[in-house]
């Protein structure tokens, strides 16, 4: 690692746990990352993540996966809808629909912090980086940007964005989630060599792969906070509560 500009972290980043997805609950037939997890994470105080994902139209839509077969009423790719299209479809487990990013932060309303991850297929499409730049420069409240990919992070970066930027990052590229990538593109977020180009002020660490060099580095080397994903009992929080600075947690209340 190289030496970076001073690293852009404010307390809020980790000033308390992170809802992964909001505070969903089957239990309770909250869905993740719709409003209802939102307001529930809201009502306990927690900071918020979600995922956004692109439509074909280029809006930014709070959805982890690309198909909507798993949450869903509806089957095939979010990306080959259009927003309207996708904003009539309604979850499996609630009548609620997918929500846009937009609306999302307009619900939040600044009264947590939220932490946004870009998904995306390491295509060097930008559009979603574009879209979430918007929202994020005009968003009042605490607010961070977050993703795997290093391009549109870096992308984000030189355009002089305000908010936090993070790299999500865990110790190898290999499974089913990552067939898809090239050796080179594999080796490079494993090596780290996108470091540079993106600066990021925090990383969001794979718990199962602590205690690592990585985020040891970063948190000890150069001060960059750490958070932890995803964290799922009293126990695993103790466990990496040594090398993390918060958890992203799900499926209790830390």
């Amino acid at each position: 690692m190289t030496a970076q500009r001073s690293i852009h972290a404010p307390d809020w980043l980790t000033a308390r746990p992170i809802a992964h997805r909001g505070l969903h609950s089957g239990e309770k037939g909250i869905v993740e990352n719709t409003l209802a997890a939102a307001r529930a994470a809201i009502a306990e105080n927690y900071a918020i993540e979600c995922d956004i994902q692109l439509t074909r139209d280029g809006e930014a839509m709070v959805f982890h996966d690309d198909t909507l077969d798993r949450l869903t009423r509806a089957q095939g790719r979010l990306d080959a809808l259009d927003a309207h299209e996708i904003g009539k479809i309604t979850y499996q487990e609630c009548g609620e629909t997918i929500t846009s990013l937009a609306d999302f932060l307009s619900a939040v309303a600044g009264r947590v912090p939220v932490i946004v991850e870009l998904k995306g297929n390491f295509d060097g499409d930008l559009r979603l980086a574009e879209r979430a730049l918007t929202l994020a420069a005009a968003y009042p409240g605490p607010i961070a940007l977050k993703s795997f990919d290093p391009e549109p992070m870096a992308y984000l970066r030189a355009t002089g964005v305000t908010c936090p930027l993070g790299l999500v990052a865990e110790a190898v590229y290999i499974g089913k989630y990552w067939a898809a990538l090239s050796d080179e593109q594999r080796a490079a977020l494993t090596d780290w060599r996108d470091y540079p180009r993106v600066e990021p002020d925090f990383l969001s660490w794979n718990a199962a792969d602590l205690p690592h060099a990585v985020p040891l580095l970063c948190r000890r080397g150069i001060g960059m906070p750490v958070m932890t994903w995803t964290v799922r009992s009293e126990s695993e929080r103790a466990r990496v509560a040594p090398w993390v600075d918060q958890i992203v947690f799900e499926g209790f209340t830390p």
